[in-house]
Parts: structure tokens; C-alpha cells; sequence
């Protein structure tokens, strides 16, 4: 396997080039998690003590309701980042979990560590902006999709957007991140492929 921080340094290439010195301040500023599947990056009560890159696999965050529900709020597969910002930020308790849904590999960066390669190396900051404004947008969009479509417009855009994950996450993960019932997904999707 490649080295999981020269797979971030990459990706942030693409946004602004790091130098060396910056790549190096980044492979110690940060440092490298294996999760087992169903494995916790976050679980409801800690503080998010860090931003996660992952490398490989795939996680989801949710958050579990006073009926035990589960209510899925984000997924990031290879190249996508998950943290709960809030509770980073504020560095108080989260009310979120974090699971992996696969064996999975990340790259952690705390908020102290993220705090000095801003104030040492400011093209992280910007950097980071970009991402951040990127998964803002994200979100605001999802939230628009799910006040004005209906469940079909939800599932369509998701499968159209995230290909790779309609197929990778099970149904009732897919299902809850879309506000519908697994049972509803089936049918949406035995439907789905009889017309295509």
C-alpha cells in the first residue's frame, strides 16, 4: 500500500501545491489510524479531536436518536474527509458517531496540529478553507434536495453523484442518509432497475 500521508499530500496538491517543507510538517503534524470494520473513529460523548482523511474504506456519521434510531448524516470513501466540525471546534462532547462500514485507513490531524500548520504554513489554512466551503455547498444542497424532491429525485441524484457508494453501502445506511425507509429503498431500486 502507498504511504497513507503521501496520499494526502497529494490531495492537497490538488487544491494549492505543498512544498517540502510543508509536506513535512504535515507527515508529523499528523498521523495514521487502521479502523476494523464497524470500528469507532468518534463515538456519542467524546470530543472530535481530529479532521480524518481517508485513504481507504469507507465511514459513515450518524447520530443515534431517543428511539435508537439511526440517522446517517454524511459518508466519506477514499479522498473525502469526515469530522464532526462542531465539536472539533468548540472541543466539547459530540453527539455523533463515527463507524467505519469497511476495514479502513485515515490520516488524523488534531486541532492543535491543525491550529500550528495554519499559523506555520498559512496554505493549509487555505486549503482547508476550499475543502470546508466545498462540503458546505455539499450539505446545503443535500438539505435543499430533501425539502423540495421527492424520495425518487433523492435517490436518483444520490446514485447520479455517488455512484460508487450506492453500490458499496447497504441499504439501510443508503435509506436512512435519504430520509426514506429500507424497505422503500428496495422497491425504489427493484423499480429503478426495471426501467433501466
Amino acid at each position: 500500500m502507498t504511504d497513507p500521508q503521501a496520499v494526502l499530500c497529494a490531495h492537497f496538491d490538488r487544491y494549492l501545491a505543498l512544498d517540502e517543507a510543508e509536506r513535512t510538517a504535515l507527515k508529523e503534524r499528523s498521523r495514521v489510524r487502521r479502523l476494523k470494520r464497524r470500528g469507532f473513529l468518534l463515538q456519542e460523548g467524546e470530543v472530535c479531536r481530529s479532521y480524518a482523511y481517508v485513504v481507504e474504506g469507507c465511514l459513515r456519521m450518524y447520530e443515534m436518536d431517543a428511539k435508537g434510531v439511526e440517522h446517517n448524516l454524511q459518508f466519506a470513501q477514499e479522498n473525502e474527509w469526515i469530522v464532526d466540525i462542531g465539536s472539533f471546534h468548540a472541543e466539547k462532547p459530540s453527539s455523533l458517531f463515527i463507524e467505519a462500514l469497511e476495514p479502513s485507513v485515515v490520516v488524523c490531524i488534531e486541532h492543535a496540529d491543525l491550529l500550528h500548520l495554519y499559523t506555520e504554513h498559512p496554505k493549509f489554512d487555505r486549503n482547508f478553507r476550499v475543502i470546508i466551503e466545498d462540503q458546505f455547498v455539499e450539505l446545503q444542497q443535500r438539505m435543499l434536495r430533501r425539502n423540495a424532491s421527492s424520495a425518487e429525485q433523492r435517490y436518483a441524484h444520490f446514485v447520479e453523484q455517488h455512484p460508487e457508494l450506492a453500490a458499496r453501502v447497504p441499504n439501510v445506511h443508503i435509506a436512512s442518509y435519504l430520509g426514506v425507509t429500507p424497505e422503500f429503498l428496495s422497491r425504489l431500486r427493484a423499480k429503478t432497475t426495471r426501467q433501466g
